[in-house]
C-alpha cells in the first residue's frame, strides 16, 4: 500500500528557508547534487524516530504547493488508478536521475500530491 515516504517544500529564498527549518525544528540540509541544485535534502529526525524527511527546494512557480509524496510500486499503475479514481495528473511522469520516476496529481479535492517509484529500493 502507498504510504507518504518524502515532502517538498518550495521556497522563494531557499537559503533562508533552509536556516528557518533549522532554527525552528533543528533540521539538517545538504544540497542534492552539484552546488547550487536548488533541491536540498532534509533530514528532520534520527533513524530512531518515526516519521517523513523531505526537501527544500527552490521554487518553480508561482502557488506552487508543499507537497506530500507517495512510495508506489509502479509509477504506471499509479498513473492508471488516480485517473480511474477521477484524479488528474497535473505533473506527467518524468525521471529523476539515480532516483526513479515521479508524477504529481490533483485529487477529486483539489489537493496536488507526488508520487515516486524508486528504482533504488526504500527511501
Amino acid at each position: 500500500m502507498p504510504k507518504v515516504v518524502h515532502f517538498e517544500i518550495p521556497a522563494i529564498d531557499a537559503p533562508r528557508a533552509i536556516e528557518f527549518y533549522a532554527q525552528a525544528f533543528g533540521w539538517t540540509s545538504t544540497d542534492y547534487g552539484p552546488a547550487p541544485s536548488g533541491y536540498w535534502i532534509c533530514e528532520c529526525g534520527t533513524p530512531e524516530e518515526p516519521g517523513v524527511n523531505g526537501a527544500i527546494m527552490t521554487r518553480i512557480g508561482e502557488g506552487q504547493p508543499v507537497v506530500t509524496v507517495l512510495k508506489v510500486d509502479s509509477i504506471d499503475a499509479a498513473i492508471a488508478a488516480v485517473e480511474a479514481a477521477g484524479g488528474e495528473i497535473v505533473v506527467p511522469k518524468f525521471e529523476v536521475p539515480f532516483v526513479g520516476w515521479k508524477a504529481f496529481f490533483k485529487d477529486t479535492e483539489g489537493n496536488i500530491m507526488g508520487m515516486a517509484e524508486f528504482s533504488q529500493g526504500d527511501v
